[in-house]
């Protein structure tokens, strides 16, 4: 493994730690490669110096049973904020539905600890939720739906979002289990998509999560 330099972050002064001082620790956790030239990640301090496989294994045993999905049928710039947020949050995956190819920026790597599933349309995309057992609530404010602020989401559910501008497909609000939006005071229609799943996903934690295993 190579240790990542700090364009994990930006270009400029490095971030993290440097080498190891001191006896290297026995455990296989750690990656003698970061031990030896130092963690420029952009991963919480739990974490330095451990090997990729061995964070992603320490996340799966606490992911929450929350997914999220963005349809992206017109290359999506948000997509990256969503999968970044997702991780912060240990969503247990995140769906691209639609095109398969988004742009990698704005996740800030976490991409590499993070599951992500492509389904190429929303009917796959509920198929994949009918057959987990999983309610998928849409994340829109279209007519008819409920405010995030009073709605219980389900514990386990995917949790939807539409692109920029179009928002959730008409297909994908029929289907839905809940449609939910984010009550609004200004005069834009809507809400960014990388901020509304962020708002989201936050009050999925508020509801269900057990704040002690935080950071």
């Amino acid at each position: 493994m190579t240790a990542p330099g700090p364009t994990e972050w930006t270009a400029g002064e490095p971030v993290g730690v440097g080498p190891w001082q001191g006896e290297w620790p026995d455990d296989p956790r750690y990656d003698p490669e970061l031990l030896r030239e130092g963690d420029r990640r952009n991963v919480v301090d739990a974490y330095r110096y451990w090997r990729r496989d061995a964070i992603i294994a320490d996340i799966d045993a606490r992911r929450h049973p929350f997914h999220v999905a963005i349809e992206n049928f017109g290359h999506d710039h948000n997509i990256g904020t969503v999968v970044r947020t997702a991780n912060a949050f240990a969503a247990a995956a995140v769906h691209i539905v639609g095109k398969a190819r988004w742009n990698r920026r704005g996740a800030m790597v976490t991409d590499r600890y993070q599951h992500l599933h492509h389904h190429p349309d929303v009917a796959s995309l509920l198929a994949f939720a009918s057959s987990h057992g999983l309610a998928v609530v849409a994340v829109d404010n279209s007519p008819g739906s409920t405010r995030l602020e009073q709605a219980t989401l389900p514990r386990e559910c995917v949790l939807l979002f539409g692109q920029e501008g179009p928002g959730v497909s008409k297909s994908a609000i029929a289907a839905a289990t809940l449609t939910v939006s984010i009550a609004q005071f200004g005069s834009t229609r809507s809400i960014n998509a990388g901020v509304a799943a962020g708002i989201a996903m936050h009050t999925w934690i508020r509801q269900h999560a057990t704040l002690t295993a935080a950071w």
